[in-house]
């Protein structure tokens, strides 16, 4: 998993490197953590917090949509475990567009990860969630449910499942991303 900001998409460089520079400014400086995540890493990310049948389940469906590519990301990466942190699937990550970053809060000199500690009655991803949205970007802790406060993405579509079909979806990724 890249930190770079340079695999993110020009643009939304600009616009992340811009938030950096507001979010230190404003006293509550963040870092980035996660750029660019291949579809083996998302694969992995997704799975650490499915059953087996689940996995397999997904595995079949992705296949018999002709996304083999998608199921193939989440098969290879073979069982993982940890808690939940996303809902998507290889390829329906912003991450894994360049259009999203997480991000988080550099406090006394080491990460700080809880949205609940407070610097002077302000935590460090509520900041960083209203600058990025005064900045037109979209921020994971504003979401309705299943908040992610150290994620910011460019577009305001929750995925690109929105914007694309599957199967244009499991071509893009598998043109970027094949071995």
């Amino acid at each position: 998993m890249s930190r770079d900001l340079n695999d993110l998409l020009p643009e939304f460089k600009t616009q992340v490197e811009q938030l950096l520079a507001r979010c230190e400014a404003s006293g509550y400086p963040m870092r980035p953590f996660f750029t660019l995540r291949t579809p083996f890493e998302q694969g992995k990310l997704w799975r650490q917090s499915r059953s087996r049948q689940q996995v397999e389940r997904k595995i079949e469906e992705l296949s018999r949509d002709g996304a083999v590519f998608l199921a193939h990301c989440i098969e290879s990466v073979g069982p993982q475990n940890g808690r939940h942190v996303t809902n998507a699937i290889p390829g329906f990550s912003w991450h894994q567009w360049g259009e999203a970053v997480d991000c988080f809060w550099l406090l006394d000199g080491d990460a700080e990860w809880s949205t609940r500690r407070q610097l002077n009655g302000i935590n460090g991803y509520g900041n960083y969630a209203g600058i990025a949205k005064s900045m037109g970007l979209t921020a994971g802790g504003f979401w309705s449910s299943f908040k992610d406060w150290p994620h910011i993405q460019l577009r305001r579509e929750s995925n690109p499942g929105r914007n694309f079909i599957l199967q244009q979806i499991n071509q893009q990724m598998a043109d970027r991303f094949s071995p």
